[in-house]
């Protein structure tokens, strides 16, 4: 009797950060809930895994359930750290932000493709303590993974605009009338608080990476709109979240990976410290980033 060979598909998975309602997707099976040890600390809050259909999800809820940590306090690299750890190839952000744009209004997303850093002291790279590095960062934003989660917002009964600058700020208050028009003089399409440094890490820990923006105000430049205020931004925020879950679950569905890009490879060419110069110990600890290429 001739046997056939069974065909044996890699299960894809996508690492979402955002808010701690985002794994309630419909279908959503399997949840867990997973703690994971870093050299950084913990995670923002345990990993909750689920999985959808043939895609497997690692959700993190960035600022901790309940909302305990300012955006300055997130422990951005034991995030990053514990998705790639888990075997997230890929990473979804969601993040509320402001509109610095007349036709990018309240409820609309946007899917950024770049991002100026104006944050201020946090730690922002798992290059240091004997390992030195540089990666390219001029398109901070995995191209093919974008295109994947338009082709997934557009399922979706909303406004969705592809491609913009988010301008990310170190906070927690909200920008001056004065900070605001002069980000729109310098042609910022968006501002926010969180993007950075998630987007450096996860180049470092070669994890295709995009954020998925949801305008929530427009911030103070705008003389016709209120000025931004928490409750506003609450307001959108929960009108939207099925929004967010919708294109996550429809991401999910396509459950096609990345086509191969640089993402993946970045550290073929970023380290130049000697290797025999790199303890073991250091080898060992940073082996889920620095592993492949170790």
């Amino acid at each position: 009797m001739a046997f056939r060979k069974k065909t044996i598909m890699k299960m894809t998975t996508i690492g979402v950060i955002g808010g701690s309602g985002l794994y309630d997707l419909d279908g959503l099976t399997d949840i867990q809930e997973i703690p994971v040890e870093t050299p950084f600390g913990p995670p923002s809050d345990p990993i909750v895994e689920g999985h959808l259909g043939d895609t497997r999800l690692l959700f993190v809820a960035r600022h901790g359930k309940g909302h305990r940590f300012l955006p300055s306090e997130v422990n951005y690299r034991a995030n990053i750290f514990a998705l790639k750890k888990l075997g997230a190839t890929s990473v979804i952000s969601i993040s509320a932000v402001g509109s610095m744009r007349e036709d990018i209004k309240p409820g609309d997303l946007v899917i950024v493709d770049q991002f100026i850093d104006r944050t201020k002291g946090r730690p922002s790279t798992f290059f240091g303590a004997g390992v030195v590095g540089h990666v390219f960062f001029a398109d901070p934003v995995c191209r093919s993974l974008a295109e994947r989660l338009a082709e997934a917002a557009a399922k979706i009964d909303v406004k969705v605009h592809q491609g913009g600058t988010l301008m990310v700020m170190e906070g927690p208050a909200f920008s001056t009338r004065a900070e605001s028009n002069m980000h729109r003089q310098l042609g910022v399409d968006l501002i926010g608080m969180t993007a950075m440094p998630e987007a450096k890490l996860a180049r470092e820990a070669e994890l295709c990476y995009t954020t998925l923006a949801l305008a929530t105000d427009y911030d103070c430049w705008h003389e016709e709109e209120d000025d931004v205020t928490v409750e506003a931004v609450i307001k959108i925020l929960k009108e939207n979240a099925d929004n967010a879950r919708n294109v996550i679950r429809n991401l999910a569905a396509l459950n096609t990976p990345p086509k191969p890009c640089a993402c993946q490879t970045t550290l073929d060419t970023a380290i130049i410290t000697d290797r025999a110069l790199i303890s073991e110990e250091l080898k060992t600890k940073m082996k889920p980033i620095f592993g492949r290429v170790l």
